[in-house]
This record gives structure tokens, sequence and C-alpha cells, in this order.
């Protein structure tokens, strides 16, 4: 069972699931457990594949991809979310894009200690990420002011406000309800040579 609630298949989905569907499947061709748990609800399976390519897969994004599915990592760490953190860590590491950089970084993450392996405009990027994961009511003017001084646009710190809100309510839809891997390709990346 990949999650606690029905899922609809293929071979049984209306032409209205069926026109979701087509706009969730991956590159791979199929479509995840993320999207999937949305069956019995195609609006918002629609609406989370429009909040999830905005937030994460937009041109207009500056920020670089590999520092982006850093940020949604890191809240899927921080969130306990096994799901998420499967997917965006094996996308994370591939963009690194050298192996022993990407385990110093997981390793200073898992230890709450982004300082370890981050400096600059990144550094702040995780501080940020971690008090808006943890405490969002602690938020402060100071906490935008200290990545604005860091070097961040505005813009850029909006993407990583938006990837922090997605992965945020994306953790808690999975973790909710019950949703696993199980018979998705893990990661954006897997079998590709890209």
């Amino acid at each position: 069972m990949s999650a606690w609630i029905e899922m609809i298949n293929d071979d049984v989905a209306s032409p209205e699931l069926m026109d979701a569907l087509s706009l969730a499947r991956t590159p791979h061709g199929t479509v995840d457990n993320v999207m999937r748990v949305h069956s019995l609800r195609p609006n918002t399976m629609l609406g989370h594949v429009k909040l999830y390519r905005a937030a994460l897969h937009d041109d207009a994004n500056t920020l670089p991809m590999w520092l982006q599915e850093v940020i949604g990592s890191y809240v899927s760490m921080l969130n306990e979310c096994s799901y998420s953190y499967a997917n965006h860590w094996a996308n994370a590491s591939h963009l690194i894009g050298s192996p022993e950089r990407a385990l110093d970084v997981e390793k200073a993450l898992r230890r709450q200690r982004p300082q370890q392996v981050f400096e600059g405009a990144e550094l702040a990027l995780m501080y940020y990420t971690q008090k808006l994961t943890l405490t969002p009511a602690a938020m402060v003017q100071a906490d935008v002011q200290a990545l604005q001084n860091a070097g961040l646009s505005d813009g850029e710190i909006l993407e990583a406000n938006q990837i922090i809100g997605y992965f945020s309510y994306v953790n808690r839809c999975l973790n909710g309800l019950g949703v696993t891997t199980d018979g998705d390709t893990v990661g954006y990346y897997s079998g590709s040579s890209d």
C-alpha cells in the first residue's frame, strides 16, 4: 500500500482525472504517488502540480537549481518527511555534482549546523529555511534583512520563501496520508545521464 487512502489507477480514471494525470506525469512517464494521492479530487491534483512547478521549476527562478533542491530537502528533513526527502535529496545530491560535497552537506544539515558547509548568502538561506520551517511564528523582519544583507535580491528571497512554504505544505500532505515511494521512480535524474 502506498497511501492510507484510495488512489485511482489510470485504467479506471474518469476523463477529468485523466486530464489531471496527464499534467502530473513525470519525465519518466509515470505519476508519482505525491500527485496520485489526489486522484479522488482531480482539482487539488491540478493545483498541486501548478504550485510545485511555480515554486521549484519556474524558468524565472534565479537561485541555482541545486540550491533550490537543497532548500526543499532541508525543509523535508526538518519536517521528517521521508517521501520528499528521498526524492529531493536525490536531486540535490546529483546537482551538487560531487558525492563528497553532497555527503558533507547532508551531514551538516542533519546536525542542523549548516555553517559547517555553507557561508554567505547560502548560509543565510539555510538559517532562514530552518527558522521558517521549525518556528514560523518567530519570524521577524530582521530575518529577511539578514538575507538582503547577504546579497540576495527580494526576488530570490521570495523564491526561497515559496520553496519553503511549498515543502511545508507537501510534507504535511504526504505524512498525513501515509504516502510512500512504493512504485515511484525516486529522483528526477534517476536512470538518466543528465
